[in-house]
């Protein structure tokens, strides 16, 4: 079972991430970055730092040069910073986990996160415990490749077999077309930014207001 973090697991985080990303690229370029004017919701951090390098003046090829700069730079301002996050846990998020772990269901992260960035969150989110692996932003380029990195990873462990349910849960438009991408299931959760009426626009498997309306039975989970 593969989850995306914002919107998903962990909502309302404050503004932490966004100032992270912000501060890095201010300070290893010297541009005037900002995600003020940029839709970030449901982007991979590296779209959102290339975005605000571009509005900055950056060329492609700079961007470029400083990526891995800008991304672990990013990552450390968050790692310091982030406060405590387990009263921001998505209604039904804690208990889901805990029943698939009691189920040996094998759970991991596909999000836009930094891996750095979604591993803290999910750590001051108290919910570390219950998620083995994960596709981070720093992996591909694209929410559906990132998909398609965590499926291939599983496979490659022995996690899951030809046999094995792979669904995502994802609270974003990008959640959908990624799952729809990799011919996999996607539990619509209406606990982020999205409102319902758009989600349901795309037409994913299972549409839910929260995690505690979970579709157990028919994922054959139960």
């Amino acid at each position: 079972m593969l989850f995306d973090i914002d919107g998903t697991l962990v909502r309302r985080a404050g503004p932490h991430h966004r100032q992270a990303l912000e501060d890095a690229a201010r300070a290893i370029t010297g541009l005037q970055a900002s995600t003020a004017r940029i839709p970030t919701q449901g982007m991979l951090d590296g779209q959102i730092i290339t975005l605000m390098l571009e509005e900055a003046g950056a060329t492609q090829g700079q961007i470029r040069r400083v990526m891995p700069a800008v991304m672990a730079k990013a990552q450390d301002l968050y790692v310091q910073r982030v406060p405590d996050l387990k009263s921001k846990v998505c209604p039904g998020a804690r208990s889901l986990l805990y029943k698939l772990a009691r189920r040996q269901v094998r759970t991991g992260l596909v999000t836009g996160n930094l891996s750095r960035i979604g591993w803290k969150k999910i750590e001051r989110a108290g919910l570390r415990p219950y998620l083995h692996y994960g596709a981070f932003a720093e992996f591909a380029d694209e929410r559906r490749k990132l998909v398609a990195h965590a499926i291939g990873r599983a496979r490659r462990e022995g996690w899951i077999t030809s046999r094995s349910m792979i669904a995502l849960v994802g609270d974003h438009e990008n959640d959908i077309l990624a799952a729809q991408a990799n011919g996999i299931p996607i539990v619509s959760v209406a606990t982020g930014v999205s409102p319902a009426a758009d989600l349901a626009k795309l037409k994913p498997d299972f549409l839910i207001d929260d995690l505690r309306s979970f579709p157990w039975q028919e994922l054959s989970l139960e």
